[in-house]
């Protein structure tokens, strides 16, 4: 059984921001921040399959395509890349591009990678935040401007960058027209409630991401039948014997434990591998299991920001 407050590790991004409030304590800091990425706090323990991160964008990121696991076990990689996006904020006009205007052969993809004119056939979406984004493998995209958004994905690292808005990094031709689904993307998936404080934002074959609230002062039962991350976007709540709030991330692996907010509730994302839907994932508890929980956990510690729980550890990456 696992339950820990997931450590930070900063990513340096041409496109990031230099101030990450409220999401995150970082401001005034020289040197841009792209990306916050949640991860075990012992560095030797067993990997897990899926990452969970914050995006902060200032300016367009790469037109870019993920590969699916079959080209990526051709590359020697153990897994491909399917995403989501949580929109967590949304400067007016925000907006993400999701497949393209029309569809597109091979060769006529190369020649639209290759002079540039892809960034006019990219189909632009504007955004507004608690908008989820389903980004599967092969699906060609970018994010823009002015938001910050939570994303979880397959544990892959790999990008084909297809336009890069003139910053003179390399570009993937051949591996991107090899991946590409060259049209428009489909439809996205529709948000739907299984409970009164439960609402299913994606489901696919690699992992389910839900909204979870909480009103103030509620605890329940949590069941985490496996690798299961959590993300605070409100309010805040203890999660066995460590906490949660905004920003911050708790990692859990076949863990059952009670989750109870605060006096102002608590919403946030839970990410555990998919396909299948974890109907018991929260429960209401008797008093028994109360009492277990005080017994095993007892009270959480002094948290720097004034809730129970530990800090998290901060790593930093530049790229």
């Amino acid at each position: 059984m696992t339950i820990e407050h997931a450590s930070m590790r900063t990513v340096r991004k041409p496109w990031g921001r230099n101030d990450l409030r409220p999401w995150n304590d970082l401001h005034d800091d020289p040197d841009a921040v792209g990306e916050i990425w949640f991860q075990r706090r012992d560095q030797k323990a067993v990997v897990p399959e899926l990452l969970l991160k914050l995006l902060f964008t200032s300016q367009p990121l790469s037109i870019q395509v993920h590969p699916d696991d079959a080209y990526a076990h051709q590359m020697g990689q153990p897994h491909g890349k399917t995403e989501a996006w949580y929109i967590l904020s949304a400067d007016p006009g925000a907006a993400v591009a999701v497949g393209l205007k029309r569809e597109m052969g091979p060769e006529e993809l190369r020649a639209a990678i290759e002079n540039g004119s892809i960034a006019d056939l990219v189909q632009w979406h504007p955004v507004r935040v608690g908008e989820v984004v389903f980004i599967p493998a092969g699906t060609i995209h970018a994010i823009g401007p002015g938001l910050v958004l939570a994303e979880i994905q397959q544990r892959s690292d790999t990008t084909f960058r297809l336009f890069d808005y003139g910053r003179k990094r390399e570009l993937h031709v051949d591996a991107g027209v090899a991946v590409a689904h060259a049209g428009p993307s489909k439809p996205q998936p529709k948000p739907h409630r299984i409970g009164p404080q439960r609402t299913v934002l994606v489901a696919n074959p690699y992992f389910v991401l839900e909204r979870v609230t909480l009103p103030p002062d509620t605890t329940r039962v949590l069941n985490a039948a496996g690798e299961t991350w959590i993300l605070g976007l409100d309010g805040d709540a203890t999660v066995g014997p460590t906490s949660v709030s905004i920003g911050e991330a708790v990692y859990l692996d076949h863990a059952r434990c009670t989750i109870s907010s605060g006096d102002a509730g608590m919403t946030a994302l839970c990410a555990y591998l998919g396909p299948d839907l974890h109907r018991d994932l929260l429960e209401t508890p008797d008093k028994t299991v109360l009492d277990l929980a005080t017994l095993r956990f007892g009270a959480p510690g002094p948290h720097p920001n004034g809730q129970a729980g530990a800090s998290p550890r901060f790593t930093e990456v530049r790229s």
